[in-house]
């Protein structure tokens, strides 16, 4: 039975309509693919697909919390086994994983039903999705705009009402860029709250943590509960969960004290576009009854990214030499896109003092961070510091590092400080750009405080509804 009203629905609510026997898993299931098969050749979001077992298993009785409901993997991390994961680079071949990763078997036990990978960029290094291998992800707003990334793929899928929430991860806004690019619910979890094993305990000293992106604050919420939880092993434990995300979702936040900032750590002001947003949703946090004031940690952008881009660069050098060490192949620079190459070269000039000297300052950073939290419940930007670029904007084939890399910081000007802190933080539509693209409305919390940000994020989805935006290509 075909069932049209399919993207309508919220991960929860169909899970509701299996609970209700109004639909199976395996017309869902069969609804997405329809979507995939309709809107992928202009997407290009989901770059492998795993039909046959995603039938197979919606034939089995739902379980958990989203019974039945059709998901997708990022092709970075989200080992499924018998699945490969390149993470969007020729230099790891398409061999299948020899079982699934800890965050994969929870999404399963909650009910998920895996349909494939989705696209990101080499490495998950930028925050936009064009890599060689798989070419540009598009976004459904706008076919010539990025997806963001690196969880674009994903980002593009959930946006366009292929699947209700998708897997994405974050090591400097890639759970949180695409949300803010393609219009969704973005939630980047306090550090060591989700898993990583049972094949790795960090990346990049902690930076990279695991989340989702959907439509909906409950999803997201919901999903949190099914895969929060530390793993014997683990290098961080997150701070005592509480009983649900979901139910904290659904409380109201009380009166809470927020900060907003008009200007990047750089000094550097936003977009206008995007000055215009804050503005507005400060007005709207004013008379949700909340106390805002323009504020921001004390921390240098300058002496951040000094400290930032070497750390960064010796993560994407362990990477590609791990990369070789299992698969006995020798790294040459015609396998890689120039900046990631670039990348790979600084990386391997850094010393283990300097990386060690690049964590204290860093750490010394996160710690004025703590500080500025005593004083506020969150601190408010935009998700970007401009409205989302257009695919070709960021030049991949750049290998000088300094000159790539310029521009990332206009245009991330925020994100990457919570992966340095641990903190988590949220983007929400909450804004539009003048071309009708999205503006995410970005919201840094303190330390193991998920449940205020979720509270908020409900309270704002109440007041300024986005359900019924939807992009061109949709459903």
């Amino acid at each position: 039975m075909a069932f049209p009203d399919y993207a309508k629905y919220d991960a929860l609510g169909l899970a509701e309509l299996i609970t209700k026997k109004d639909v199976t898993p395996s017309e869902l299931v069969e609804e997405a693919i329809a979507r995939i098969e309709k809107h992928n050749g202009k997407l290009n979001a989901v770059v492998f697909k795993t039909f046959d077992r995603a039938r197979s298993a919606a034939k089995l009785p739902p379980q958990g919390r989203f019974g039945g409901v059709p998901f997708l993997l990022k092709d970075i991390l989200g080992a499924q086994k018998g699945v490969p994961t390149r993470q969007g680079s020729n230099f790891i071949p398409p061999a299948p994983s020899p079982h699934d990763a800890t965050l994969v078997r929870r999404f399963t036990s909650a009910g998920l039903i895996s349909l494939g990978k989705t696209n990101v960029p080499e490495f998950g290094l930028v925050p936009t999705t064009e890599s060689t291998i798989y070419g540009p992800a598009c976004n459904p707003w706008s076919l010539d705009h990025s997806t963001g990334g690196s969880s674009g793929g994903s980002g593009a899928a959930v946006a366009a009402g292929i699947v209700p929430l998708a897997h994405a991860n974050d090591g400097g806004g890639s759970i949180r860029v695409p949300a803010s690019a393609n219009g969704l619910v973005g939630l980047k979890p306090t550090r060591g709250r989700n898993p990583l094993g049972p094949d790795l305990g960090d990346i990049m000293g902690g930076l990279v943590c695991e989340g989702v992106v959907s439509r909906s604050v409950r999803d997201t919420a919901a999903a949190l509960d099914a895969t929060a939880g530390n793993e014997m092993g683990d290098p961080y434990w997150a701070p005592p969960k509480p009983a649900s995300y979901l139910g904290e979702a659904q409380t109201a936040p009380g009166k809470l004290k927020i900060a907003f900032a008009q200007k990047s750590l750089f000094g550097k002001m936003f977009d206008p576009e995007c000055v215009a947003a804050i503005q507005a949703n400060a007005k709207l946090l004013e008379g949700l009854g909340h106390h805002v004031e323009e504020a921001s940690p004390p921390v240098s952008g300058d002496a951040f990214a000094a400290a930032f881009m070497p750390v960064w660069a010796a993560g994407v050098t362990m990477l590609i030499d791990g990369v070789a060490m299992m698969t006995g192949r020798v790294p040459h620079e015609s396998d890689f896109q120039g900046l990631t190459w670039g990348f790979y070269q600084l990386g391997k000039q850094i010393s283990a003092s300097q990386y060690l000297m690049c964590w204290f300052q860093l750490q010394m950073m996160s710690r004025q961070v703590a500080q500025f939290h005593d004083t506020y419940d969150a601190w408010m930007t935009t998700t970007l510091g401009t409205p989302t670029v257009r695919n070709g904007t960021l030049d991949m084939h750049e290998k000088d590092v300094a000159k790539a890399t310029e521009p990332l910081f206009n245009y991330l000007p925020v994100t990457p400080l919570q992966n340095l802190t641990g903190q988590p933080a949220i983007s929400l539509p909450l804004a539009s750009a003048a071309n009708g693209l999205p503006i995410g409305i970005h919201f840094a919390g303190r330390f193991g405080d998920e449940a205020t940000l979720l509270r908020l994020a409900g309270q704002l989805e109440k007041a300024k509804p986005w359900t019924n935006h939807h992009p061109k290509i949709w459903n």
